[in-house]
């Protein structure tokens, strides 16, 4: 049986963008969140507005349209919320790729899905708004989680809808109705749902990695339509 990976790379040429980009003029910046990254302090993390003052800057510094980044990377921002504290445990790995931008941002289908199922996840450090939608790419089922969005992308929803690839679909969503994070679109790829609807963790402990990511390839397979120099 092919994988997600060998799935995706046979049918590259039908995979379309999720977030608008034109490759000859626009830059994606690479944001590390893990402990490595000496200038995201305490102070910062604590304060929503200064988190997203400290993204702008160095997006606008580096002339960057997006900052990018995430997948298995094990962080410390989610330190800032007890949602991910756990008692034996706390959750600090990344399963998705984040895309930050601003509010309002298009998000579109990269190919042909029906929704899954779609919740607001509204507590502080929360996805906030999410939406899930099934696909089906040469017999092989999988689901992306886009999180992080616009309260206005859930409305007229329905289980089953059909998506078109090329719609656009939903929007970032502001730090008020995304979770209380700096604006940006949290995308993970995952296989099995296990019965879940309109939530998937999108963050695991460290000693679960290995089956959370087994669960949750990387969604870089599906960025490289979209980002086209990150191939």
């Amino acid at each position: 049986m092919k994988t997600f990976e060998q799935i995706i790379s046979l049918n590259a040429s039908a995979i379309g963008k999720v977030v608008d980009f034109d490759e000859g003029k626009d830059k994606l910046l690479a944001l590390d969140f893990t402990s490595a990254n000496e200038e995201l302090t305490n102070e910062i993390l604590d304060d929503t507005d200064l988190f997203s003052g400290f993204i702008n800057e160095k997006l606008a510094a580096n002339g960057a349209r997006y900052g990018i980044g995430g997948y298995d990377e094990h962080r410390t921002i989610y330190s800032r919320s007890t949602h991910f504290d756990m008692e034996e445990e706390p959750r600090r790995l990344h399963l998705g790729v984040d895309i930050w931008g601003p509010s309002g941002t298009p998000v579109y289908n990269f190919y042909d899905a029906k929704v899954h199922s779609f919740a607001n996840n509204n507590h502080f450090g929360d996805y906030g708004a999410t939406i899930i939608l099934a696909y089906e790419i040469d017999g092989f089922t999988f689901n992306a989680l886009y999180g992080h969005l616009s309260a206005a992308s859930l409305e007229g929803l329905k289980p089953g809808q059909f998506i078109s690839k090329g719609a656009k679909f939903a929007e970032f969503g502001m730090q008020k109705e995304n979770g209380g994070w700096p604006p940006h679109l949290h995308f993970q790829i995952i296989q099995n749902m296990y019965g879940l609807k309109g939530d998937y963790q999108g963050v695991c402990k460290f000693s679960e990695r290995a089956k959370y990511l087994n669960n949750c390839p990387d969604p870089n397979v599906i960025l490289k339509a979209t980002f086209k120099k990150r191939t």
